[in-house]
């Protein structure tokens, strides 16, 4: 399992921020159909519920309040479990990537909790997860230049590459990826989230070939 610490500048603000992570091999392909039933099926869940309520899931709301305590507005820059269930609402979908990104937000949209998977060779060295310094950008997955500053971010030796809004086009899933790091942000405690990090490793094996799995929880 590679190295990964919290920060305090982040801890400080966000006393119970954690981490759930997953590493393992995968193989990237086209979603079978059966997942794509069941992420169908979710959606259409998700679909009923009104647009005004989207932000309103418990995850989502502890996620909205930790980036107030970190400084940034959540109505600018919605985390992505809640920019997917407003989509959802608008009745508007989701695209559909790959098999480990759809898996991704198949569990991002049913738990309410922000998630990112990287390709691991494409992270370098020990992984920190700090509150972004003023200034800080990068280039977001499908965005222009996104301007981070002060949101819990995900740090390399090269600098930034994810954070529970959206991710950094330099440690995206492609079909060339072999190894992923797999990461629940989650700003309530780690109190149910080895029963979440066991559900992504089930659906890795069934739909992504999934082995090797390291599980940890971050705090």
């Amino acid at each position: 399992m590679r190295h990964i610490t919290i920060d305090s500048s982040l801890k400080e603000r966000c006393p119970d921020a954690v981490l759930g992570v997953l590493q393992c091999k995968v193989v990237v392909k086209e979603d079978d159909a059966a997942f794509l039933e069941l992420l169908n099926a979710k959606i259409a869940e998700l679909a009923e519920v009104e647009l005004s309520q989207a932000n309103k899931r418990e995850k989502i709301q502890f996620t909205r309040k930790a980036y107030k305590a970190l400084g940034k507005d959540a109505n600018r820059y919605r985390c992505s479990s809640e920019a997917m269930c407003r989509r959802i609402a608008k009745e508007r979908g989701l695209y559909y990537i790959n098999n480990v990104v759809d898996i991704n937000n198949y569990l991002s949209i049913k738990t309410g909790y922000s998630m990112g998977t990287y390709d691991l060779d494409q992270v370098q060295g020990d992984i920190r997860w700090a509150r972004a310094p003023e200034g800080t950008a990068y280039q977001g997955i499908g965005k222009d230049v996104l301007n981070i500053e002060f949101l819990p971010a995900l740090f390399d030796e090269l600098g930034p590459f994810g954070n529970p809004t959206s991710d950094n086009t330099r440690a995206m899933i492609t079909e060339s990826t072999k190894e992923i790091l797999m990461v629940y942000y989650v700003f309530d405690g780690e109190e149910a989230l080895m029963g979440l990090l066991e559900e992504a490793e089930s659906l890795l094996k069934e739909f992504a070939q999934g082995q090797d799995f390291e599980r940890k929880i971050i705090q």
